[in-house]
């Protein structure tokens, strides 16, 4: 059956190979970012059962949120699938980071999925039924050198997930996350060959993930019932 989704931070990377995966097996998607959505991104659903949608909007802003999620209740008439996957880096070493660069990465990657989460779940309460996937990261679950701004962000998102999954399972919504390593994506295509031959030596499967192994996560959290507040690590082993 058709679900409606809504999928933030779709325009690239992980966001977009979910949004992909949802549309190709015939669910409506709602595709989002914070500047309109380039030609060659729409393109890439031509072949869609359902014509995609798209909100522009900042989920770091709470009123902005809401008005996306109106919106999208307001065209479909409900929400199925809510999947928090927006986030930004600003790294840098704790003794050099502005105060703008963590406050920054916070709202977006951990408000963000408050502000989304916040103003969907009252329509998934009145429909006794729902799914929210918050997509967290290695980083949140190991630390990482240089970023305490987006481990702490991510670490944040696992206890958001915790904590609103026993809000909402008496009503048959399910809040899990998933905790992806390192993904082949545009931001891992900017690292030095150093750094990549350092980071494949982590890695037990010796090799980067692809964004559809992410995706293929959405999926099973979608389609199995009796999962709820759970992490699913998608890593290549590099957090055993």
């Amino acid at each position: 059956m058709s679900q409606v989704c809504v999928v933030t931070g779709s325009s690239r990377g992980i966001g977009l190979a979910i949004a992909k995966q949802l549309a190709d097996e015939g669910h409506q998607v709602v595709l989002n970012s914070r500047s309109p959505l380039k030609p060659e991104v729409l393109e890439q659903f031509a072949d869609a059962k359902l014509e995609v949608g798209t909100i522009v909007g900042d989920v770091s802003d709470f009123a902005d949120a809401e008005r996306m999620i109106t919106a999208v209740k307001e065209q479909y008439g409900r929400i199925d699938v809510l999947v928090n996957n927006a986030g930004i880096t600003r790294d840098g070493l704790v003794m050099r980071m502005k105060e703008e660069d963590f406050d920054q990465v916070i709202a977006t990657n951990l408000k963000g999925c408050f502000n989304m989460a916040r103003h969907t779940t009252p329509i998934m309460l009145k429909q006794r039924s729902g799914t929210i996937i918050n997509v967290s990261s290695v980083s949140g679950i190991m630390g990482n050198a240089g970023q305490v701004n987006y481990a702490a962000s991510k670490a944040g998102v696992i206890g958001l997930t915790k904590s609103l999954a026993r809000e909402l399972a008496s009503r048959s919504i399910t809040v899990n996350t998933i905790a992806p390593g390192f993904i082949e994506t545009d931001m891992t295509a900017e690292m030095s060959e150093r750094v990549t031959e350092a980071m494949l030596g982590e890695i037990p499967l010796k090799r980067f993930g692809q964004a559809e192994e992410v995706a293929s996560a959405v999926k099973f959290l979608m389609e199995n019932r009796y999962v709820t507040g759970q992490t699913i690590e998608v890593n290549g082993g590099l957090h055993i």
